[in-house]
This record gives structure tokens, C-alpha cells and sequence, in this order.
């Protein structure tokens, strides 16, 4: 037997078969950095327009997650993705720097030397710690293949940021936004300070529930308010609360002034007494209390107990009932203990009665020395002693255990409380922040839709912003406030600008080394510096102007924001927050929100249930592009699972599309566009219809970039490569590519069409596998630029001006019949290979009409030996109907073939033997060996 494999063109290609990406990755990333492909691009893309993806600063502390891992990837994506749709579109990583969590790890870290640190050595212990972290979390970020000016990022601890953060802060001094104010904010035990609203999370908790009764000073008084006599015993109106701790504070009861309450006579245990609830909660107190006896004497509106004169339970204080609005019958008695010491809404309501603002509880949680019965307690140690002094007291009703939602610093993980303190504020009403705000919101697109209303109410329910901190490691508020009167120096802002030319050159140090007689001269003994520093929200918060004023390619507002869904309480928050302070505007046009991580069961995840999946291990197992290639097929709007079945899975689908593309490189062996590319109206009609879709796909694909419909991008390129090139085009076309000769027309019309394939998937894919795309781009023929990212999408050609000369959707539709027909012929062992087979189609006009033009070309796209087409009215007993019953109108049958077979192109042919020079060949195979080669017009 002859050997015709050297006749043959099969595919030749050193793209390799096996990715094996965790040992290649890194030598892309290498070569990436010695041809600085990120600097080239700059240059390159230096003319056109601008598209700014802002980068919201990861914290510099630890290693990154998963979650980190989600998010930088995605925007990557974008980034590149607008990269190749024409765009400059630099991305400048940042990270935020200081705060308390490098404070306390430095504290843990150098332990007992703490003691010798003065506070500049302790700023600077931090730094270098930040510094470390960062070096750390940039390898990682980098590993993931996400490309930006990674050794020049911005750093929220750079002088000059800090020197530019100053300088926003004095705009919005300017613009009235700032105050001091002492009034109560979440207080962490543990910090030790003031914490802003997106440092609070809220998690479960116990607390003792309890129903005290406040005592009626005057009962001829109540009697009166009531319209009723009385009988002559104690009467009380009952609160309930939660917090007895807070109890020490009271300074009055607040009721709802339109809502009914009941004056109920009641034996608790103690004989006759007289409680006062809200009529509707009445049945719920008394059930509760275990009373079983009553009977109402008197209805009231709340508005009638105004000023009503009350006792505390256990200090000599008479406490007022008052009016409020933020009283509700959801829960408790309808009656409210305020302590405006110990409460945003108890605090407002009490501004407007004038009561005290008391805070017994110092910054350490523990009450205050002067503090009657509680002196030297902390807090939530001291609710049990509150507990039974009431019911020592006879002021107890009732007392029991309640699990509740309950703020918790998100740092400590650990219950915090309400303090009144002395701290800066920026204002939501006093300069119209807050109207401002909300007008912004509407403005920007907000992707998806649903972030819109989320931070909408957040904006519009929040309270003032406390953005000073009792701390260290900080950018300073750089305020001088007078000695006697406590006043803001009327310069301030000129003053801040001053301190931010002095940071600029020597940090954060110059304001806490600085002697206020440099700027105040002769005034300066009547000013004092302040030692607080900012919250860390403002310092990423204010990025759009600082990272703006250092590097003029990042542009303000930028077009995205890219976040988790927290942010909308945090950096979109903050960054809006200040940058209408600042600017009037809002600091993005666009906010994309993603999901959390999540393991496939939806479990967050945790190293008590070990189903934490970290990306370093998946990187150095798997390859950065498998995890890439998972949070692009994913739906990144809502929770994002993540396993080690989930990425195994994503893998599995990498190959199919690498495979893909080594096929597509493998018969491009040879191919040389320049040379070798054919017009669209000399290509084959296959090959036509393969670029039109191509074409098509691109649209599709380039939209769901815009759109940011990653997982989109994922289903088309996925089933493209399976559906469209494995399963129809590129099996159909491996006879042509393997059989004609090799510069034949057939051949090259059908390279011409891979070649476009190819030129336009890698592109596809640059975004997303973006390791996988740039060795693609390495073994594509022909002259091209450096890297896959120094161009934009393909240029296909449009196939428009050639008439389709081929009915495609109905040929595929009548070639899925015949393969599930060679599919069931196969298993029952009736044939081995579709070569095996010949097929005659009988078919209604529509279906003569739309396969017969193929003429004999029509076995290549069935992939048979033989292939006919007939009349329907001329179907033998055997023909099956493909749809089973006929209404189909298309009927087939297929049988063995007995033709002898083709030693080369392995099809069964009559003519087999037919010319003794190849007695093994086809007739077909001796044209395309000794002969011109064959003719295709179509397959």
C-alpha cells in the first residue's frame, strides 16, 4: 500500500496543546515587563479618547482573597476591552494606607518595643508596614495578569497625596461644609474612637430586654391630661429598651404625638397601680409582664403627656415627656427612653426640648468615675447591675433575654455604642450637601439599575459625617481652633493649604512637628493645633481629586467606579460625599457593582467550613486565565459561587476554546494574508457564510463589552467554538484543508476565513484569557504588532456585496438529522465512521430547492461518502421522516456503503481503483495529487 500522507496538509502548529499555564503565565508576565508593554501601549493609544476606569484602593493589609481577585480582574477586562475598542484608556492602581487596622498590626507586631516608639516612630513603623503589605497584595494583583503602572501606582500615604487630600479639604471648608459638634456617634470600645457609617455592620446579638417604669410626678396632673379621676395609686409610663446601660443618661421619655395610649389599672404583684402604653402594644406588655388583671381607665393622644414630669428610675431627676417623631408601634411599649448622649434620633429630638446631653461613658467604654452606682463599669457589663437596681428599685416590669440586629465594628467584629463627643462633622444640610448629593445620583449610570435607589436612601437617611478619628496613623485635620472660645481659626482654609505645601515635602510629620507660631505668628498663643486625623474614608474618598491633580491621564470625573455591592455605604459613598462638597459634582459617570464570592452551596467563605478558595493556589495550579475565564463567565450581579468543582469546570471549558484555537493555527501552517488571502468573492460559500458569522458575532461581542455583560461574552464565544466551528464549519472543513492542494483555491479560501476566525477570537479573547491571547497572537501568520493589546477589533471582511448563493440554516438544519441518524446507525454497530455511510434526502420543493444547489458537495457537509437529493413524492419504504411524523417535509435515508475506500481521503467511492496509477485513490484524490485539483463552489 502506498503512503499518501506526505500529500496531505495536516496541521502543523508549536502552539501547544497543553496549556500548562501556571509554568507559562509567569513568563508572559516576565516578558511583558522586559518589552514594557504597558508603557508602549500608552504611547500608542497617547491620541485617542480617553476612557478612565478609577481604581478604588484595596486596603493595604494582608494578602488578597478571592473577592480581591474578582474584582481587579473585572476591571481589567474593561480596561483592555476598551483599550481595543479604540480608547486610551490608562489604569493607575492605588491602595489605601493608613488607619487603624496597620495601628493595631503594628502594635501586634512589635509588641513590647511599643513602649519605646514615640509617636513619629509609630507613623513610621506604620508606613513601612503599609509599604510591605502593598509590595505583597502587587505581586498577587500582578500574577493575575492585570496590566497597569504597577511601580508607580497611588498611594494614599505619598506626600503628595496627602498634601492634595489636604487641599480638597480646605475647598470643602470653603464651601460650609465642615463643623464641630458634640453630639453621639458609633464608638468602638476596642479603637477607641469615633467610626464612621460605613465602618458599622450589623450581626446579631443578645441583649437584656427590659420594661421600665418611669414614675407620673403629679398624678393630679395625669388626671387632668387624661379628662378622668384617678383612684389614688402609683402611676408610670412604661418604656422599653434594650440597652439599660444607656439608663444613666435619661433625660426624658419620648411619646408619638398622634398616637393613642392606654391608662391602665393593673395588679403586677404589688397591689393597684396605674400604667401608661401605647394602645395597641398594650396587649403585648401586659402578656409579657405576666399581668392578667387590668382594665383601661383612660385613652390620651400622646400630645396630651407633653411636658408630663416624670422620675427617673433610680437618680433624683424629674425627666419631661416629650414629642417624637421617631416613635413607632412596631415594638416595646410606644413609649421611648431618650438619652441624647446615647442617640442620633434621641439626640435630635432632645436638641429641640433643650435637654442635656450627657455622656457618663468614657472613650475606654467604662463610665466615668463621677458616675453614681456604675462608677468604673463598663458598659455592657454594667446592664445587669442597671437591672437590679430597677428591680430593687420597684421600677422593673419585666426583664428577659432578646436576640436582635445590633451595630458591631466591622474591624473588631464586636458590639459598639452610641457616644456623645466632641468631633468634626461635614454637614448634609448646612451648604446643601445633601440635596446636592441626591440631584448627582441621578446623573451617573448605575450598573445594574438596582444601585441607583441603594444609594439613593442611604444618601437620603443619613445622619452628619464624623470624619475625625482619636488616632495616629492619619492624614491630620489640619485646623488650629481657639484656646477660650473653641472656634475655627477664620483662615482655616487658607491655613490648610498652608500645612498641605509643608505634607507635600515631608508627609504627614510637618503637621504633627509643626509649632503653630510658623503660620499663626503673634496669634499663636491663642490658637492650639488639633490632634485628630481624618476618617480613612475620606482619604480614598477624595482619590478623584488627588490621583487627578498627580497624574494628568487619569481625567476627573472618571467614566467608572467598579466595586462591590458594600460600597455603595462606602467608597462610592464617601467619593460622592466629597466630591459634591468639593466640586458640586459627582466624581464618576458610571458605578458597576459585583457580587460577593460565594462557595456553590451560597456560603460565604470561611476557614471554619474550608471552603475558602484562594487565588494564589489556583493561579499555581490551574493558571491565572482558568480563574479569569470564571469571573468572566460568571454573573458578576449577583452573589459569585466559586469551587474547586466550579473551577475544574471552567477549565474544561478553557481547553475547548484553546484547542480551538490551536486547530485554527495548526491549518494556518504556511498561510500568509498578505500573500495568500483571498477577496470575499472568490471564497467559497462555507467560507463566506463562516466570516458573515464571525462578523456578526463580533457585534455581539464587542456590544456585551460595552454593556459590560461579561458572561454573555462567555455563552457566544463558548458555543461559537463548539456549536458553530467544532461542530459544523470545521469539521466540514477538514476535508477541504486536509485533501486540495495546499495553495489551491478550495485551501486557501478556506485559511482566508480560519485566518479572520482567528484574528478576530484572539482579540475576543484578549480581555478575558488575556495570557492564553497574547501566545495566540505569537503563532499568527503574518506581520502584526508586538502585543495582541497594541490593536483593536478585527477588521472582518464584510461578506454583504457577495450574494448567498446557499440556504445555511436550512443545510444545517437537514445535516443535524442525518448526524443523529449516523449516531443511532453507529451504536447499533451498523456502521463505524460517517464515512461508512451514503444518504439520500427526499424532501418537499422547499427542501430540493435549498439542498440541491450543493450538488455533490453536499456529502461533504454531511460528512458522508454519498449524498443525494430527491423528490419526497419519490421516498423509498426506508426513508425516515426526521421529525418522526412527516410535518417536517424532509425525509432521509441512510445506509452502508459498499464502495471500496479511499486509502487517502477515506471517503467511499465507486471510482476508487478507477486510474492504475493509484489503484488505492479516488478519483478526486488523483486530481488533487498529480492533477490541477479539485473544484469547490460551495463546501
Amino acid at each position: 500500500m502506498a503512503d499518501y500522507k506526505h500529500t496531505l496538509n495536516l496541521p502543523e502548529t508549536a502552539f501547544p496543546m497543553k496549556a500548562d499555564l501556571a509554568r507559562r503565565e509567569p513568563d508572559m508576565l516576565a516578558w511583558w515587563e522586559e518589552h514594557r508593554t504597558y508603557d508602549k501601549l500608552r504611547a500608542i493609544a497617547r491620541d485617542r479618547p480617553k476612557f478612565i476606569l478609577h481604581d478604588g484602593p484595596p486596603y493595604a493589609n494582608g494578602a488578597i482573597h478571592i473577592g480581591h481577585a474578582v474584582n481587579k480582574i473585572l476591571k481589567d477586562i474593561i480596561v483592555k476591552s476598551r483599550t481595543l475598542d479604540g480608547y486610551d484608556a490608562p489604569y493607575v492602581p492605588g491602595w489605601d494606607c493608613h488607619g487603624l487596622p496597620i495601628e493595631h498590626a503594628v502594635e501586634k507586631l512589635r509588641g513590647r518595643d511599643m513602649k519605646q516608639l514615640d509617636a513619629k516612630a509609630f507613623r513610621q513603623a506604620c508606613r513601612e508596614f503599609a509599604l510591605e503589605q502593598i509590595d505583597v497584595q502587587r505581586r498577587d494583583f500582578i500574577r493575575l495578569g492585570v496590566m497597569g503602572d504597577w511601580f508607580n501606582p497611588y498611594l494614599t500615604l505619598a506626600p503628595r497625596y496627602e498634601a492634595e487630600q489636604l487641599r480638597a479639604f480646605a475647598q470643602i471648608i470653603r464651601n460650609g461644609h465642615l463643623y464641630k459638634g458634640y453630639k453621639p456617634v458609633h464608638w468602638c470600645i476596642d479603637c477607641r474612637s469615633a467610626l464612621a457609617e460605613a465602618e458599622v455592620e450589623y450581626e446579631d446579638r443578645t441583649s437584656p430586654s427590659i420594661d421600665v417604669r418611669f414614675d407620673v410626678v403629679d398624678g393630679a396632673d395625669l388626671a387632668q391630661r387624661a379628662g378622668v379621676s384617678l383612684p389614688p395609686a402609683r402611676a408610670s409610663i412604661v418604656i422599653w429598651t434594650t440597652t439599660p446601660w444607656t439608663l444613666p443618661a435619661n433625660q426624658a421619655v419620648a411619646v408619638h404625638a398622634e398616637f393613642d395610649y392606654s391608662l391602665l389599672a393593673v395588679d403586677a404583684g404589688a397591689g393597684e397601680e396605674l400604667l401608661i402604653v401605647a394602645a395597641e402594644l398594650a396587649a403585648s406588655v401586659l402578656q409579657r409582664a405576666g399581668v392578667t388583671v387590668s382594665r383601661e381607665l383612660a385613652r390620651v393622644k400622646g400630645a396630651a403627656l407633653e411636658h408630663l414630669r416624670l422620675r427617673h428610675p433610680f437618680y433624683e431627676r424629674i425627666v419631661p415627656v416629650i414629642l417624637g417623631g421617631h416613635v413607632t408601634l412596631e415594638s416595646g411599649t410606644g413609649a421611648v427612653h431618650t438619652a441624647p448622649g446615647h442617640g442620633q434620633e434621641d439626640f435630635v429630638v432632645g436638641r429641640q426640648y433643650g435637654l442635656a446631653v450627657d455622656n457618663p461613658v468614657g472613650g475606654d467604654g467604662r463610665f466615668l468615675p463621677a458616675t453614681p452606682l456604675f462608677a468604673g463599669e463598663k458598659v455592657f457589663d454594667a446592664n445587669q447591675h442597671v437591672v437590679a437596681v430597677l428591680a430593687e428599685r420597684g421600677a422593673l416590669l419585666h426583664h428577659e433575654p432578646f436576640r436582635h440586629s445590633y451595630p458591631h465594628c466591622w474591624r473588631h467584629k464586636t458590639p459598639v455604642i452610641f457616644r456623645a463627643t466632641a468631633q468634626w462633622f461635614i454637614s448634609m444640610e448646612q451648604a446643601g450637601l445633601r440635596a446636592a448629593a441626591l440631584a448627582e445620583i441621578g446623573k451617573v449610570e448605575w450598573t445594574p439599575g438596582w444601585g441607583e435607589q441603594r444609594i439613593y436612601s442611604m444618601i437620603a437617611g443619613r445622619p452628619d459625617w464624623c470624619i475625625s478619628r482619636q488616632r495616629m496613623w492619619g492624614v491630620p485635620l489640619a485646623l488650629f481652633t481657639h484656646r477660650e472660645t473653641g472656634e475655627l481659626h477664620p483662615r482655616a482654609p487658607e491655613l490648610v493649604d498652608q500645612v498641605a505645601a509643608l505634607v507635600a515635602q515631608d508627609g504627614i510629620d510637618a503637621w504633627f512637628d509643626l509649632d503653630p507660631a510658623t503660620l499663626l505668628g503673634a496669634e499663636a498663643s491663642s490658637y492650639e493645633k488639633v490632634t485628630d486625623i481624618m476618617d480613612v474614608w475620606v482619604d480614598s474618598g477624595v482619590s478623584h481629586h488627588c490621583v487627578s491633580q498627580s497624574r494628568p491621564e487619569i481625567l476627573s470625573p472618571a467614566d467608572l467606579y467598579l466595586e462591590g455591592s458594600d460600597q455603595h455605604r462606602g467608597w462610592f459613598h464617601s467619593s460622592l460625599l466629597t466630591c459634591v462638597a468639593q466640586k458640586g459634582h459627582a466624581p464618576y459617570k458610571g458605578v458597576l457593582t459585583h457580587g460577593f464570592t460565594v462557595d456553590e452551596k451560597g456560603r460565604k467563605m470561611s476557614k471554619s467550613l474550608g471552603n475558602v478558595v484562594l487565588p494564589q493556589k489556583v493561579m499555581s495550579t490551574l493558571g491565572a486565565d482558568v480563574l479569569r475565564l470564571w469571573v468572566a463567565a460568571t454573573d458578576y450581579a449577583n452573589e459569585i459561587s466559586v469551587s474547586e468543582e466550579i473551577l475544574k469546570r471552567t477549565s474544561d471549558s478553557y481547553r475547548r476554546v484553546r484547542n480551538t484555537a490551536r486547530f485554527l493555527l495548526g491549518n494556518l501552517a504556511g498561510f500568509d494574508p498578505m500573500r495568500d488571502a483571498l477577496p470575499v468573492d472568490q471564497m467559497l460559500a462555507l467560507d463566506r457564510w463562516a466570516l458573515a458569522r464571525t462578523r456578526e458575532l463580533q457585534h455581539e461581542v464587542v456590544a456585551a463589552y460595552r454593556s459590560y455583560d461579561f458572561h454573555v461574552i462567555y455563552q457566544k464565544l463558548h458555543n461559537f467554538c463548539v456549536v458553530d466551528l467544532g461542530g459544523f464549519y470545521l469539521d466540514v472543513l477538514k476535508d477541504r484543508l486536509y485533501t486540495t492542494p495546499a495553495a489551491g483555491l478550495p485551501r486557501r479560501s478556506a485559511q482566508t476565513a480560519m485566518y479572520w476566525i482567528a484574528a478576530a477570537m484572539v482579540r475576543w479573547l484578549a480581555p478575558i484569557m488575556s495570557f492564553t491571547a497574547e501566545e495566540i497572537w505569537r503563532f499568527m501568520p503574518g506581520e502584526r504588532a508586538e502585543s495582541v493589546f497594541f490593536t483593536t477589533w478585527a477588521a472582518i471582511p464584510d461578506t454583504a456585496s457577495v450574494p448567498q448563493a446557499i440556504d445555511w440554516p436550512k443545510v444545517l438544519e437537514a445535516r443535524a438529522a442525518v448526524l443523529r441518524e449516523l449516531e443511532r446507525l453507529r451504536v447499533a454497530e451498523l456502521i463505524g465512521a460517517p464515512l461508512d455511510a451514503e444518504v439520500t434526502l427526499y424532501g418537499t420543493p422547499e427542501w430540493v430547492s435549498a439542498l440541491q444547489p450543493l450538488g455533490d458537495e453536499l456529502r461533504f457537509v454531511l460528512i458522508t461518502s454519498e449524498a443525494q437529493v430527491a423528490d419526497a413524492a419519490d421516498r423509498t419504504p426506508e426513508a425516515l421522516a426526521t421529525d418522526g411524523e412527516g410535518r417536517s417535509g424532509l425525509w432521509l435515508h441512510v445506509r452502508r456503503s459498499e464502495a471500496q475506500k479511499c486509502a487517502r481521503c477515506w471517503h467511499k467511492r465507486s471510482d476508487v481503483g478507477t486510474v492504475a496509477a493509484h489503484p488505492e485513490l479516488c478519483g478526486r484524490c488523483v486530481t488533487n495529487v498529480d492533477g490541477p485539483g479539485e473544484t469547490r463552489r460551495y463546501a
